[in-house]
Parts: C-alpha cells; structure tokens; sequence
C-alpha cells in the first residue's frame, strides 16, 4: 500500500474541512449551499431579514444560529448571524465555503465626532482591533481594512442618495456599557476614533484571512459621547422604525450596481 504524501494528507484535510464547514454553515442558516448567492448582505437583526424577505416574495430560512433569505433572481442572498465579535468570525469563516464575490455587513455604530448626527451613514476604511477574537486569525500588528472596491461602490450610492456620510476608522470593541468607563473613553479620545462597533474589524480580518470580499455599509444609531446621546430601548425603536428599510435599499443597490458592472465587463478585483 502507497504511503501517503504531505500533499495526500493536506488535501485531505482540506476535504474535512470543507465538508465540516459547508455542513455547518448549512445547520446554521437552514439553507443548503447552493441557495446561497455570490452576492452576500450582512445583518445584526432578525428585521433585516424580514424586510428583505418581504420586498424579493422569498421564504425566511431558519437555522439552529441563524436566519437567511435567498432571492436568486437578484444573485444576492441576507444573513443575519446576531451580534458580537465571535459570531462575526463565525459566519465570516463559514462563507468563505461559498466564495462570494462580494460581502457587505448593514450594521449600526455610535458616532464619536461632536458633528456627527443620529440617521448618518459612517464609511468605514479600517477598523482598531480591540476586540480581541480576530487575534486568532492575524498578528496584533496587522490593520483590519475593508475592501477598497466594496467601499468605492458604497460611497457611490450614498453620493448618489444625496446621504449625508463620513470616512475614517472604526473601533471594534467587545466592551459593552463601554460609555460608562472612563479609562476606555479616555483612550478613544487618545486614538481619535470616528465610530464604534462589534463587528467591522472581526469581518474585515477574517474576510482578509479566508477570501472573503468584506465590506460595511454603517448607520450612525447613537452618539454616545454626547450628553443624552446613548442608545436607549425607546430610541433604538425609532431608529429602526425610521431607518431600517432605507439602509437595506442602500446595501441592495451598492450590490446590484456591482453586478451591473460584471455583467458589462466591467471586471473587479479584490
């Protein structure tokens, strides 16, 4: 019997792996692999998903972590895969079994800036790791950067909505209540930070790691330096009330525009 070469052995555990991850992904979302298409939307909320499903007539999925939505004839699938950096790491691995081209995350952040203002859209370039779960997948040295082309697309859109929006660094944090800590609010000041999140440095990183096309399309939900400026359960109603189906028709176009331009020849590269 042929003794098994390192390429032998590495390429059958790629196979594991493979198989693991595509079956995981499957028993999370409840949707097979092949449902899922090359053009991917992210989200925090189970709403999203509805909205989403409301507007392309497609059946929300179910799974034992997660719900996802699937309209083919627009190539582009939702996810919602919940809230927190590890979660963020999890589906962020797990789609790279899907190979999409694109990933955009629809998320909220807190403004840091005394001009910016609640219903304002934040364009992240980069995000601080401070989080902590991407430290698996990358040296504390290495940035966490969104994906330039993505970004292009997203700027594109608002431009074009006449959506008032800012550029610059995200932090990512897995602190919560972090407002109500004055060493870590002291430290945002030091860094000049523009935004805050859970999320955006995990799926940048992650996304780098494994392939993964990874973009954010952030709303400004809070501005949680300001003096009444923290998010409350009243206010986090209204927000979603006013804002939710306008940053799902924003993340629906960024994307369609992409496969626009592909279906022209117009070819990206990430």
């Amino acid at each position: 019997m042929r003794e098994l070469t390192q390429s032998d052995l590495e390429r059958i555990q790629m196979l594991t792996s493979d198989r693991v991850g595509i079956d995981t992904l499957e028993r999370y979302t409840g949707s097979q692999i092949d449902q899922f298409q090359p053009y991917i939307l992210l989200t925090n909320f189970p709403d999203y998903v509805q909205v989403f499903s409301e507007m392309f007539h497609q059946p929300i999925m179910r799974g034992s972590a997660m719900t996802a939505c699937h309209a083919k004839d627009e190539q582009i699938s939702i996810v919602h895969f919940g809230i927190g950096s590890p979660l963020a790491a999890l589906i962020a691995e797990l789609l790279s079994f899907v190979k999409p081209k694109a990933t955009l995350m629809l998320g909220l952040c807190g403004g840091l800036r005394k001009e910016y203002e609640v219903g304002e859209f934040f364009n992240p370039i980069a995000a601080i790791r401070e989080e902590g779960t991407s430290n698996a997948y990358l040296p504390p040295r290495c940035p966490s950067l969104s994906s330039f082309v993505i970004q292009r697309y997203v700027c594109s859109e608002l431009e074009k909505e006449n959506m008032k929006y800012h550029t610059g660094v995200i932090h990512t944090t897995n602190v919560r209540f972090w407002e109500f800590k004055k060493d870590f609010v002291n430290e945002l000041s030091i860094e000049r930070s523009q935004a805050i999140d859970m999320e955006c440095a995990t799926l940048f990183t992650v996304g780098f790691v494994n392939y993964v096309p990874m973009g954010a399309l952030m709303l400004i939900s809070d501005l949680p330096l300001k003096k009444g400026g923290v998010k409350t359960k009243s206010k986090a109603k209204a927000i979603f009330s006013k804002y939710t189906s306008q940053q799902i028709h924003l993340g629906i176009n960024v994307l369609k525009h992409m496969i626009a331009d592909e279906k022209k020849g117009f070819g990206y590269q990430f």
